[in-house]
């Protein structure tokens, strides 16, 4: 996916053929497994399909246009869907939980609406599919169709009182809410070695370029379902590095706000200082519709409010926008190719392109500190992370209509009782256990606050200034560390593939409130290059 949308034709084929696989916990209420529901789902998707709409370069503007012209309905776009979903899921495992009916009967509302309002304006993003990650709380009509468990079978069972702050104004835009993309067990903040992309209740993301490689970091079921194209639209949450590393390891392109840009209520997180919700498709159209103040996060959406342009994001798609740009490289601690690699090459080649295109470079600096900042421990980091997580989530629980556990302490106990589901012998539940034991934010964690804000100031935000620069250019999600700490926001796009297959992307990044600057030299950057090509994939036989 582009920051405008698709650039490519996708068709896929796949050599693996698997199933999903949930784990049921004794004495615990559990949505059918998504494999039960395929044969369903096909069926479902049968009965109606729009022979001329070509679902494989699908963006929002293009359905958009195949609505008006007659070519298709929402309800046939959420059947196709469906369709890829139940023929791609069983191998990429991508997706928690699938709300047919809820989608449907959305999409049933969406074309209604389209008919009687024939050719009025409609939101932007009316009758769209959209895939959630699974920690973004999705109530719907209050029926609570849709489980957000970040990955844990702890939190099966819960209910919502509301939707989230983002999926509210997913829906006012007219989004369909069609289910939950996998990520990494409570955002890959349940203990150190845990294979990215693994859940209990999803099982093992699988990389749709290289199986055996990485999917990367925390929303990888989002990067992986935009990556083939199983919805028009994915969102995912990034504290450090869940948005930029899947993104860059499944060739799509991610957008990470700055922090409070977008609401994170109703959202499991782990930090409010470096927590953000963000898209991995069809970037800036989603972007655009969901930011904004929220009341339920007064304090940090209150004051991104300011950032946001008016006229849109969709302005600063420009062509040209990178011409006059002033591009830091960061060298060190970040370009750490071996010499004559495919990456060295590339990265070569895509800076004389930005020349060419009349930008700037500024190259070769250096932050000194990047060995700290990229040390979560020395920087204060995790110390500020493990107090905020234990507030965060038991805040997010209080809020619960209803769920069968109440506090962190009694996440803990339920992985104890049911071992072998949450695999507890291999990974056990360290970092949960650490944050447990704090007791909000004392002096430990003033500390801590005081010393990442220093790192912030003597690092990113003096080399901007230093260098006059407009934005910091870094291969992959390197500088994910280096963005996280001050709630920056960074943008990145397809660059290359290594010499195995696996994709690898650039990132731009900037001060809070930059994305305007960004979106203009990424979509320039990107339209110049145009690397994205898709996976091969094999469609299951159901």
């Amino acid at each position: 996916y582009s920051v405008y949308g698709i650039c490519e034709k996708f068709e896929y084929h796949f050599i693996a053929k698997s199933t999903v696989t949930l784990h049921t916990p004794l004495a615990m209420p559990m949505p059918p497994p998504l494999r039960h529901l395929l044969p369903l789902l096909l069926a479902a998707a049968a009965a109606s399909t729009a022979a001329a709409f070509v679902l494989e370069e699908a963006t929002v503007e293009s359905i958009h246009r195949a609505f008006a012209g007659g070519e298709l309905t929402s309800r046939g776009l959420v059947e196709l869907y469906l369709r890829r979903i139940a023929s791609l899921d069983p191998a990429l495992h991508a997706v928690v939980e699938i709300d047919a009916a809820g989608a449907l009967a959305a999409a049933d509302r969406a074309d209604a609406a389209r008919l009687e309002l024939d050719g009025a304006a409609l939101p932007p993003l009316h009758g769209i599919p959209v895939l959630i990650k699974d920690n973004i709380a999705a109530a719907g009509d209050g029926s609570g169709r849709l489980n957000a468990t970040a990955g844990s079978l702890a939190l099966v069972g819960s209910r919502p009182a509301r939707d989230a702050g983002v999926v509210e104004r997913l829906r006012r835009a007219g989004a369909v809410v069609l289910g939950t993309a996998s990520l990494s067990e409570w955002c890959n903040f349940r203990a150190p070695g845990i294979p990215a992309g693994w859940s209990p209740r999803a099982g093992q993301g699988i990389n749709p370029y290289v199986p055996s490689a990485t999917p990367c970091a925390s929303s990888s079921g989002s990067a992986i379902a935009a990556a083939a194209n199983m919805v028009a639209v994915t969102i995912g949450t990034e504290t450090d590095g869940s948005i930029m590393c899947p993104s860059s390891f499944n060739s799509v392109v991610g957008i990470k706000p700055t922090v409070g840009l977008t609401s994170r209520a109703g959202v499991i997180i782990i930090s409010p200082r470096m927590d953000t919700i963000g898209t991995v498709s069809d970037a800036v159209h989603v972007l655009e519709a969901m930011v904004g103040y929220d009341p339920r996060d007064a304090e940090a959406t209150r004051m991104a409010s300011r950032y946001i342009p008016k006229g849109g994001y969709g302005q600063f798609l420009n062509i040209d926008g990178l011409r006059g740009k002033r591009v830091g490289i960061l060298r060190k601690d970040f370009f750490r190719f071996a010499p004559g690699s495919i990456q060295e090459k590339v990265f070569r080649d895509h800076f004389n392109t930005m020349r060419k295109m009349g930008a700037i470079l500024v190259d070769n600096l250096e932050i000194p500190s990047m060995k700290v900042i990229n040390d979560a421990v020395q920087s204060g980091e995790r110390a500020l992370m493990l107090a905020e997580f234990k507030l965060s989530l038991n805040s997010y629980l209080s809020e619960l209509a209803s769920s069968p556990v109440r506090s962190l302490s009694d996440i803990i106990d339920f992985n104890n009782k049911n071992p072998v589901e949450e695999r507890m012998a291999e990974f056990g539940q360290s970092y949960l256990l650490q944050s447990e034991a704090t007791n909000g934010i004392g002096p430990a964690e003033e500390r801590a606050i005081a010393k990442l804000n220093k790192l912030c100031e003597e690092g990113l935000e003096k080399i901007m200034r230093a260098n006059q620069l407009d934005v910091i250019v870094a291969p992959g999600a390197s500088a994910h560390s280096l963005l996280a700490i001050g709630g920056y926001p960074a943008i990145t796009v397809p660059a290359g593939y290594a010499s195995n297959g696996v994709p690898f992307a650039i990132c731009f990044g900037g001060l809070k409130g930059s994305e305007p600057m960004l979106i203009e030299i990424a979509y320039s950057f990107e339209q110049a290059t145009k690397v994205r090509k898709p996976p091969i994939l094999q469609h299951s036989v159901i």
